[in-house]
């Protein structure tokens, strides 16, 4: 699995993973720190660039940040 890590406002949370979820398959999306409201999203393999397009796209709907993760 492909781990990412992203910032964004709590708020956003539940709706990114409810998003990224509903593609069967794709990614799972779990919080690493719920005060600073850090997810990791892992991807996989075959679908990096399906993940990566649905992620360039919700950037158009929500603010966030990828940043560097634990791995």
């Amino acid at each position: 699995m492909i781990e990412r890590y992203y910032r964004i406002q709590r708020r956003d949370v539940s709706y990114i993973k409810f998003i990224l979820e509903g593609y069967e398959g794709l990614a799972l999306v779990t919080t690493v720190d719920r005060y600073d409201s850090i997810i990791k999203v892992l991807i996989a393999p075959d679908f990096v660039d399906e993940a990566a397009g649905i992620i360039t796209a919700l950037k158009d709907e929500i603010d966030f940040e990828e940043i560097a993760g634990e791995g």
